[in-house]
């Protein structure tokens, strides 16, 4: 069966020029002693927004990697997929998110919860499950409430499962599944339910992606009880460790955090939690890139800064159409925008200092920044343009790309307390 590592980072890359910079902070990382495989990701959205084909991230893993010698794995990730959008991605994708969320709670056959909980009669006892503390007990309504709720999830990431088996082949390829774009977070009961159900269907899964509590607002750090939230991975962890065992899951089964970029306040209790467990974990970044592309832009001035201020003029005017297929992944107050003419004036240094994440810094702006964290399609309607001013200012952009990745997530969530150490 195909392996993803212990550790592993999504890398998405809207408009497929930064494979390299973002592998060179890989490359750092594996040179301190810690090796992350690089997981390049684009969803159906974004391919239909920019008018770009799943192939595309096969050849910039293809050449990022071969361009630096890169001596690990790496996998081509088909993200937040679905039945009906899996075709295209299944020549090139070794990894597929299979993305139930809009499942959960629909109605499935009458006697389907009926016969699970007949073959899974000890789920409604005391569940047992080492390290838990103070493990619930189901009753056997509360059971049928929870199987009723997530098992036709199930069934369709199944369903999905053998369409990608099909084509490819069992054992040639990752499977994710995601259920993290929902209203309420899984209790580690729940996520016990979900994970038998899923060895029901022979899903060799290596990955989880939950809802956790608090918000996981795109591209800008956790908004939540960060110790509610590590209690909850720790709870996690516990119950994956006992699917792994008593489900016959795959034994790299591991918890996935999605919209994981720049969570800066969750990156020391993840690593604490993740050491205490010896457990792996899957990182992904979303859109981080974009926003580094920009920021790069903005300290090369002249007409890059002009077109950042372009494409920020464009968002203001069209922020509802943007916003809205993100509407639960963000905590952005139109309210506190700067003033349009505000950022007119601005100079790149003062642009860069309000989109960069670095909360310590007194210009940093998180509204803009989930503002042109969504307004990636203006820059896809610019076509040749924007990719040109990319390709001018390469140097630029791929170095705030590099220390982005290493700085703010590689070197917070696995190498810290190695540097303390050393």
């Amino acid at each position: 069966m195909r392996r993803l590592g212990k550790y592993s980072i999504g890398l998405g890359d809207r408009f497929g020029r930064q494979g390299r910079a973002q592998l060179r902070a890989l490359e750092m990382a594996r040179g301190l002693g810690v090796e992350v495989a690089p997981v390049w990701n684009k969803s159906h959205r974004e391919h239909t927004l920019l008018h770009s084909q799943p192939a595309s991230v096969r050849r910039e893993a293809d050449e990022a990697t071969a361009a630096l010698g890169w001596p690990g794995d790496y996998h081509v990730d088909a993200d937040h997929i679905r039945l009906a959008t899996v075709a295209p991605f299944l020549e090139t994708h070794d990894f597929f998110t299979l993305d139930i969320a809009d499942f959960i709670g629909q109605p499935d056959g009458p006697d389907d919860a009926h016969a699970f909980i007949t073959r899974h009669h000890d789920l409604a006892s005391k569940l047992e499950i080492p390290g838990l503390d103070e493990p619930q007990s189901f009753s056997p309504e509360g059971l049928a409430v929870v199987v009723r709720r997530y098992l036709p999830a199930v069934r369709e990431a199944g369903r999905i499962y053998r369409r990608i088996a099909s084509a490819r082949g069992a054992g040639s390829f990752i499977t994710e599944i995601s259920m993290d774009e929902v209203a309420a977070p899984q209790t580690p009961e729940e996520l016990l339910v979900i994970l038998t159900a899923v060895a029901d269907e022979g899903i060799p899964l290596q990955t989880i992606a939950p809802r956790f509590s608090g918000l996981f607002a795109k591209g800008v750090d956790y908004q939540g009880d960060v110790a509610q939230l590590a209690g909850e991975v720790d709870r996690h962890l516990c119950v994956l460790r006992h699917a792994r065992r008593a489900l016959g899951l795959p034994a790299d089964l591991k918890l996935s955090v999605h919209s994981g970029s720049d969570k800066l306040s969750l990156y020391g209790p993840l690593r604490r939690i993740l050491r205490r467990h010896d457990a792996g974990i899957h990182l992904k970044t979303a859109g981080t890139t974009w926003l580094e592309e920009l920021i790069g832009l903005c300290e090369s001035g002249g007409d890059a800064l002009a077109m950042v201020k372009e494409i920020h003029a464009g968002a203001r005017g069209r922020l509802r159409e943007l916003c809205g297929p993100y509407a639960s992944v963000l905590a952005l107050d139109p309210a506190r925008l700067p003033p349009l003419e505000t950022v007119a004036g601005w100079g790149g240094a003062t642009f860069a200092r309000a989109l960069r994440h670095d909360p310590a810094c007194p210009g940093y702006d998180p509204h803009l920044r989930q503002l042109l964290h969504v307004a990636y399609p203006l820059a896809g309607e610019m076509g040749a343009r924007f990719l040109e001013a990319l390709d001018r200012h390469a140097e630029t952009v791929a170095r705030n790309v590099t220390a982005n990745i290493f700085e703010r997530h590689l070197r917070p969530l696995f190498l810290d307390d190695r540097d303390a150490a050393a």
